[in-house]
């Protein structure tokens, strides 16, 4: 350690909310390989430990992420044949600092992810925020992958899921084109939720976080695996992971209390 600030600070709530903190503002917010450390410790605590419910990526500072930080000797290992076209390979599924591996946890574990866009949210940056369940904009967010300016392709999930949501037509703008999208733009495109007035994010953000840690924790769950099968499957296949997920949902006790719950209120 250099004595400077932790890359990523980390803190719990009382109502089931961590919150992971980007946190090199002097540097833009790129990823270094001690913040993946961090962040992949974080997301590991996040998912075992039952009282959290949702995990808030943010960051401070004027942007979001300027993705991976290039300056070299932060990544964990390197192939010995790396400038063969097979090492390469390697290196983007095994290396980065792990990028694919965590990005991938994040996208199985059955709780959701929500990140925070306050600034411009670039690169590898983008590609973490890709794989959260739930991606929200203030009016000064920007995004980009600034990876063609260097005659390659965003590799840890940029392509295909960046297409997977937003389609090829929207991949061909940020990726191709490599042309940077507002916060209304990314709207527009289905890259991200919601956009909130700068004034108030934070208290939007939070206000959301809080409300989705009010939800049922197998539901959430369930939803999430079924959403990303009906993603692939056809619609009568579809159907069929409809009914599974509520088979084993509908035995749960919480189900009928909340039913007679909801249900008292028209009685009374």
């Amino acid at each position: 350690m250099t004595g400077e600030a932790p890359h990523l600070l980390t803190e719990e709530t009382e109502d089931g909310v961590i919150i992971a903190t980007l946190n090199r503002p002097d540097k833009l917010n790129a990823i270094s390989r001690e913040t993946m450390d961090l962040l992949t410790d974080a997301v590991i605590h996040f998912r075992d430990t039952d009282a959290l419910k949702v995990m808030l990526i943010r960051s401070t500072g004027r942007y979001f992420c300027s993705g991976a930080d290039l300056t070299g000797g932060n990544q964990k290992r390197i192939s010995p044949t790396q400038h063969t076209a097979k090492g390469i390979r390697e290196n983007h599924r095994l290396n980065l600092n792990n990028m694919q591996q965590l990005w991938d946890e994040m996208e199985h574990i059955e709780k959701p992810f929500v990140v925070a866009h306050h600034g411009m949210c670039v690169g590898g940056g983008l590609e973490l925020s890709l794989s959260c369940d739930f991606r929200l904009a203030s009016k000064s967010a920007g995004y980009a992958f600034p990876e063609g300016l260097f005659g390659v392709l965003p590799a840890s999930n940029g392509v295909s899921r960046l297409t997977r949501l937003c389609g090829p037509h929207w991949a061909r703008w940020l990726i191709m084109a490599n042309k940077p999208a507002s916060a209304d733009m990314a709207f527009t495109m289905g890259l991200v939720h919601q956009v909130f007035p700068d004034e108030t994010f934070e208290d939007e953000v939070m206000d959301f976080c809080r409300h989705l840690a009010k939800q049922n924790p197998e539901q959430m769950g369930a939803a999430k695996i079924a959403i990303e099968l009906c993603a692939e499957l056809s619609p009568e296949m579809g159907r069929h992971v409809e009914r599974m997920a509520n088979s084993a949902l509908m035995q749960n006790p919480d189900y009928m209390e909340r039913v007679n719950k909801y249900m008292s209120k028209f009685k009374a």
